[in-house]
């Protein structure tokens, strides 16, 4: 945006900024494009479901938050339009795939070392503890 006088003229001051960081904003979106446009399909191809799965609704939700953007900017109110409802669902999907992240990266119970590490925890009376235990067991008296 030039700052001449007859653009500053075109519209409120008090907006410029807001309208300069958008311009910004939509630089922004346009390197991030072309940047994701420059990779080959079959390159994206060789991720894991997981990560392709990740890709896919970031792509797909910021495409549709750009068309919630550009409904807003033709004075529709995208809050009642079914664009809504797309964008409720891709969030679910993306909590989904989030839990499932999260499961991977949580630690795992090694059954067999955890039953190992009970038994070995506990006491098992045999002939050798009940001659070398001289201390008497607790809640009997002594005679």
């Amino acid at each position: 945006m030039s700052d001449d006088d007859s653009t500053l003229e075109e519209y409120p001051t008090e907006i410029h900024d807001h309208l300069v960081a958008f311009e910004k904003s939509l630089g922004s979106v346009d390197e991030m494009l072309k940047t994701m446009m420059s990779v080959s399909r079959s390159e994206l191809q060789k991720l894991d479901p997981l990560e392709q799965a990740k890709l896919d609704l970031v792509s797909v939700y910021t495409l549709n938050s750009m068309f919630w953007v550009y409904l807003a900017t033709q004075g529709i109110n995208p809050k009642e339009h079914p664009v809504k409802q797309e964008l409720e669902r891709i969030r679910t999907y993306m909590n989904k795939v989030k839990e499932i992240t999260d499961k991977k990266k949580a630690s795992r119970l090694d059954k067999g070392a955890a039953s190992r590490f009970v038994k070995n925890a506990l006491w098992e009376p045999n002939a050798e503890n009940e001659h070398s235990s001289k201390t008497p067991a607790k809640g009997k008296k002594r005679q």
